[in-house]
């Protein structure tokens, strides 16, 4: 296979996570925020109801999740929006919880919390950090914003500070802008990033190269 992007600590695939994760050797944790299978539609809401859609869609995301691929890839495992999928993987007490309002939000038409996954936690933990619509805390505020399901990278970051002890190779099947990648590099952890649709791998091999300019941008 040929990488995509490659450096010293990142290695980014394009193609289906389906058909390279088996050939790939040494990942002892997957960190990945996949699709939910929930047909999402990126729009404007009110009351919670789609009432204005630009069309993007994310693949795979018509029809129900099966993670069993996902699973087979490493011992240990964080996986994002299970709460879609949970009747497909082990029961866990682990699970991680992102509180998008931050610590003094108020409640609005998106989903208050983002729940994870984990198979090797025995306790739930909670991360705040201020994130709905066009307001965003850290550093993606400057930065801009490249997918409609983006993750800050100081959520996966935080994420990656409950593994014990700390994972030598980082595996995201499902890739996207790249948050997971970079949050890696930062941390001077070898990943491996796997993204199906090729804009998408264009603009996490920019954010970890750090040439990034936001999607639109002349």
């Amino acid at each position: 296979m040929t990488p995509y992007y490659e450096d010293p600590l990142v290695t980014l695939y394009h193609g289906d996570c389906r058909e390279i994760l088996p050939d790939l050797r040494g990942i002892d944790l997957v960190l990945t925020d996949p699709p939910y299978g929930i047909a999402y539609q990126h729009g404007a809401r009110k009351g919670g109801v789609l009432y204005g859609s630009d069309g993007v869609t994310i693949v795979g995301d018509d029809r129900p999740f099966d993670p069993s691929h996902v699973l087979k890839a490493a011992t240990r495992l964080i996986l994002w929006g299970a709460n879609h999928y949970a009747d497909k993987l082990p029961a866990s007490r682990g699970w991680l919880v992102w509180d998008k309002r931050g610590p003094d939000g108020p409640v609005n038409d998106q989903s208050d919390v983002e729940l994870a996954w984990t198979n090797f936690l025995a306790t739930a933990r909670t991360f705040h950090r201020r994130w709905w619509g066009g307001i965003r805390g850290g550093r993606e505020q400057a930065e801009g914003r490249y997918h409609m399901n983006q993750k800050p990278v100081a959520l996966l970051q935080w994420c990656l500070s409950w593994v014990d002890p700390a994972p030598s190779l980082v595996c995201d099947p499902y890739v996207g802008s790249g948050s997971t990648l970079v949050a890696c590099k930062d941390l001077g952890i070898k990943a491996i990033g796997i993204e199906i649709e090729e804009r998408y791998c264009e603009i996490a091999a920019q954010r970890c190269a750090q040439e990034v300019l936001p999607l639109g941008a002349a």
